[in-house]
């Protein structure tokens, strides 16, 4: 399902702004080669000084997320800057996500934290002004009709319970689990309860913002149908941004294979999620979300909570790198981190942690077991207009099966061939190459792939011998080495239509 453009004004990007922007003419890394899994990480106070960006950066961060639930436009957009200058500095290809609030419901902040016990007694009540140990104010006109009698009310994604037992114009609520409160936390309001849309009419004022600097990604939060990713109205990527559909309500999940095929990418956003599905679906869900996006080629992202304790703690807990190893056994092309960089103690610690687990998780990865799965399943729809591309996929992932294949050089001009080479999960190393510097960085978030620029298009023959003349000189293979490389019939091909194995010279 396409985006309906003639119902929505498309959001187009500002080539003057967009030309200016830095980027990296190369992108070869040992961390990109050792670990197939990406790292999204998320910006903050934490990594505000310019050293621990930098430093999270040359740790091996993939994506950064510019949360703008938190912050002003400014702020967001001193931060998208940052990492374009440093990632050029740094000759890396670092792709930015901005992750829009949506129709999120927070507390009024707290001016100190407040530390509430089980059995308190809370009123919660409309207002904007600030919230304290016995009142909490709360951002929604609709709070009193949104709970009744008995329900739970879920604020900071469980950092406290409550029980509403009392409801009038306000709600008289006490305290189930004990937890402490700081900031502007989030109330989770169950979705078939929300009464307003996504994307709100602020998600769109932030994304005519950053679609004007060229932003890369864009995360929709709250989403319950395909409806709500049509309605963003940006130009199909790479042209625009690549869209992220969070899927974080029950809605989402009962129209999960609609919401896929009008994403970009999928988000499985724990947090939320967790709070409207009982928590031992969860995992469940998890691996069900992460399967049907890898079966379509679309990038998954597991978030929420992976290393939490190293917001404070030096080290995760064992559950936590556990969870880690088990979302790459999952499949899932990329794990995220939140508060852990945004406002942890140490950003690049936990970057570096995140790494290790991913990169050894990786290692013992059972690729051919899982790409004999992928091609078992039916990739595209006839008359979908991708058979061939998904056919030469699929060849391709036999060549590095059966013939001594170092790696799959994938020419493309928006990556949806890296993308659908990536389902497979081969043991050869995937390089995505485009001469458009966006699908690159779209291409960040892709599980195994290094993106790599072309500096010039052409015709196939000379895009196909560019590809590897290119690969040899960033040091991604060497003389002698079998490659496969895939490609369309040049410059503007719709289709990816030729797979050729060579010898590299």
């Amino acid at each position: 399902m396409g985006h309906r453009i003639d119902r929505w004004p498309l959001r187009r990007a500002s080539s003057a702004r967009r030309a200016t922007a830095p980027f990296p003419t190369t992108v070869a890394t040992s961390l990109a080669i050792m670990r197939r899994t990406k790292i999204v990480a998320s910006l903050g106070p934490a990594t505000d000084d310019e050293s621990i960006l930098r430093g999270i950066i040359r740790a091996g961060v993939d994506v950064t997320r510019i949360n703008l639930s938190h912050g002003s436009i400014d702020d967001g957009m001193v931060r998208y800057d940052a990492v374009r200058r440093i990632a050029a500095e740094e000759n890396r290809q670092v792709g930015i996500l901005a992750d829009l609030p949506g129709p999120k419901v927070r507390v009024a902040s707290f001016v100190e934290e407040s530390t509430f016990a089980q059995g308190d007694t809370v009123r919660l009540t409309v207002g904007s002004e600030g919230s304290n140990g016995s009142v909490i104010e709360v951002d929604y006109p609709e709070l009193a009709s949104s709970f009744a009698p008995g329900d739970r009310i879920i604020i900071g994604d469980g950092r406290l319970v409550l029980e509403a037992t009392a409801v009038s114009d306000d709600i008289t609520a006490t305290v189930i689990n004990e937890g402490a409160l700081t900031g502007a936390p989030g109330v989770h309001v169950p979705a078939d309860k929300l009464a307003m849309s996504t994307p709100t009419p602020h998600d769109l004022k932030l994304l005519d913002a950053f679609v004007d600097v060229g932003v890369d990604m864009v995360a929709v939060s709250f989403v319950r149908s395909a409806h709500d990713m049509r309605r963003v109205g940006t130009e199909p990527h790479p042209r625009g941004p690549l869209l992220v559909a969070k899927v974080e309500t029950r809605a989402a999940i009962e129209n999960l294979d609609g919401i896929i095929e009008a994403s970009g990418a999928i988000m499985v956003a724990r947090g939320d999620l967790g709070n409207e599905l009982p928590i031992e679906d969860l995992p469940i869900t998890q691996k069900e979300i992460i399967r049907r996006c890898i079966a379509g080629g679309k990038p998954v992202i597991t978030a929420t909570q992976m290393l939490e304790s190293m917001i404070t703690a030096p080290a995760p807990t064992r559950a936590e790198a556990s969870d880690v190893a088990n979302a790459v056994w999952d499949g899932t092309s990329a794990v995220m981190l939140s508060g852990e960089t945004a406002v942890g103690i140490d950003p690049i610690n936990c970057v570096r942690t995140m790494g290790r687990i991913a990169r050894k998780a990786d290692e013992v990865f059972d690729h051919e077991a899982w790409a004999r799965n992928v091609a078992a399943l039916r990739m595209t729809e006839s008359g979908s207009g991708t058979e061939v591309t998904d056919a030469m996929t699929v060849a391709a992932w036999r060549a590095v099966s059966e013939l001594d294949v170092s790696a799959v050089l994938c020419i493309s001009g928006t990556g949806f061939t890296v993308r659908q080479m990536a389902r497979f999960r081969p043991q050869a190393q995937i390089l995505g190459l485009s001469t458009d510097v966006r699908t690159l960085n779209q291409l960040a978030m892709s599980w195994g792939t290094i993106p790599v620029i072309l500096p010039t298009a052409g015709t196939r023959e000379e895009m196909m011998s560019e590809a590897v003349k290119v690969a040899v000189a960033e040091g991604l293979v060497r003389s002698g080495e079998q490659v496969a490389v895939l490609g369309g019939d040049g410059v503007g091909a719709k289709v990816t239509n030729n797979l050729r194995i060579v010898r590299v010279p």
